[in-house]
């Protein structure tokens, strides 16, 4: 059983909270906040998605924080990621039984006594693995997800671009959704986030120019990380596909005093 000491170091007593959402913020390990870094710092297993042969892009994160500990880690690989469609019978076929077999490993584990951390990039309730988990377990096991800084907060503010100004309405949209429908959304709000891009912004670029937002659109990549890239959309290459961390933000244009 892990150590009372420990437990209220978390802040909670020991036969409370066991499993927890830590959201690490958008990348720069300085935008965590105080009640991610510690859990962090004293669960006794630290979680990760990640993919084959890859550490998870939350783990990365955390570096900062915590080493590598192979008595701490879970790495949960996820058998699919890009090589299906999102919205194709396959990609659900194979990460039901995943996420199943994900919650049932951290049951254990909670049942075991011990206390489970599961890193989150960005925010864990905003387009988060973790959420398939919480889904299954939150009826189970005592959990608190700890929010934090999202990604695409960090993009428009690394951006310096205020994203909505007096009465503006903001909508935020996957990529992965059709262009008639991208277009769609796009052409009846003020301002906009389109996350999960990858293959999709060629599509995603179209629909904005058919909304006429592309000359308002800002892409980023990688916000407030090392490798930070923020360039108007329009200057990006027509057939290009962007990384995991990548966004476009197209701020809003109202009210002003």
């Amino acid at each position: 059983m892990p150590s009372r000491t420990r437990s209220s170091e978390i802040g909670m007593t020991q036969d409370t909270i066991r499993l927890f959402g830590l959201g690490l913020g958008p990348g720069d390990p300085d935008y965590m906040t105080v009640r991610a870094r510690k859990v962090l710092e004293t669960a006794d297993r630290l979680v990760h998605f990640c993919k084959r042969g890859k550490r998870g892009n939350a783990r990365t994160i955390a570096d900062a924080i915590v080493g590598m500990n192979p008595a701490r880690e879970i790495a949960l690989v996820y058998p699919v990621t890009t090589e299906i469609p999102s919205d194709h019978p396959d990609y659900a076929a194979a990460l039901s039984p995943f996420y199943e077999a994900a919650a049932m490993q951290l049951l254990a584990e909670v049942e075991a006594g011990r206390i489970v951390g599961v890193l989150c990039e960005g925010d864990p309730f905003f387009y988060g693995s973790f959420m398939h988990l919480w889904w299954r377990l939150k009826e189970k096991v005592p959990t608190e997800v700890v929010p934090a800084v999202s990604g695409m907060s960090g993009a428009w503010t690394r951006a310096g671009a205020p994203i909505t100004w007096g009465d503006d309405v903001l909508t935020v949209l996957p990529g992965t959704l059709p262009e008639a429908e991208l277009t769609r959304r796009l052409s009846n709000t003020d301002a906009a986030v389109v996350m999960k891009l990858g293959r999709n912004l060629p599509k995603v670029r179209t629909a904005l120019a058919s909304a006429g937002l592309l000359e308002r659109a800002i892409y980023i990549e990688r916000a407030t990380m090392a490798e930070e890239k923020i360039v108007p959309l329009p200057e990006i290459p027509e057939s290009m596909e962007a990384p995991y961390f990548s966004l476009i933000i197209v701020p809003g244009q109202g009210r002003r005093v």
